[in-house]
């Protein structure tokens, strides 16, 4: 898996570049599981919450390898879960993929100047109201990392063919404020990869083989 080919499959930047609006509706969500094909009860069209993460596919001898964070135990939101760098648009970032660059350096400081940009994902739609952009980039190694351990437990990596693989993504479902909700998650390693980032690597998955709705 080449990073020109990965780029040829992947949506444009060109789009992100130009406005921190949200352009386009979300092809992904965290509703995309249920049997029914509907959202949970009281969720209707909503104004989003415009956010972006940096999917990091790092360059490995052994293999291309992607990194993911696992958040602190203590933090309000999605505490303990595993996720890509990235968070909230802020008012000075003049797009997406600034948001995405500097939540990178801030929360684990890995430079923008590794990252090579490919392109993006689908915007995905969370159970929370963000409109995530998933900003893809191609990782040059030697690169040094200096964790924010307020909002960073760890950062490990995990090899970019295990999460494309299709018998990885596994369906579970749990039930949450008297709801049954459907989730991907991809066991690896001891780690739970799950709910949104899961979803996002499985649009990875998705469009790295030509697919551009889901199936």
């Amino acid at each position: 898996m080449t990073p020109d080919l990965i780029s040829q499959r992947l949506k444009s930047l060109d789009d992100v570049l130009a406005t921190t609006g949200l352009a386009e509706r979300p092809l992904r969500s965290d509703f995309d599981l249920r049997p029914d094909g509907t959202r949970l009860p009281g969720v209707t069209a909503r104004t989003l919450k415009p956010a972006a993460v940096l999917v990091p596919i790092v360059n490995r001898p052994t293999g291309p390898t992607v990194l993911l964070t696992q958040r602190t135990a203590h933090l309000k939101k999605h505490a303990g879960q595993i996720s890509f760098p990235g968070g909230g648009v802020e008012a000075g970032d003049p797009h997406h993929v600034e948001t995405a660059l500097r939540e990178t350096e801030e929360e684990i400081g890995l430079h923008r100047r590794h990252i090579k940009l490919l392109g993006r994902l689908s915007m995905y739609e969370t159970s929370t109201a963000y409109g995530v952009t998933p900003v893809v980039g191609w990782v040059e190694p030697p690169f040094d990392l200096t964790i924010d351990r307020f909002e960073v437990d760890e950062v490990f990596e995990t090899p970019l063919a295990f999460l494309l693989d299709r018998n990885n993504h596994v369906k579970e479902a749990a039930m949450r404020d008297g709801v049954k909700r459907w989730f991907y998650v991809m066991p690896y390693e001891g780690r739970r990869i799950w709910g949104a980032t899961a979803g996002m690597l499985v649009n990875l998955a998705d469009m790295l083989e030509g697919k551009t709705e889901r199936s």
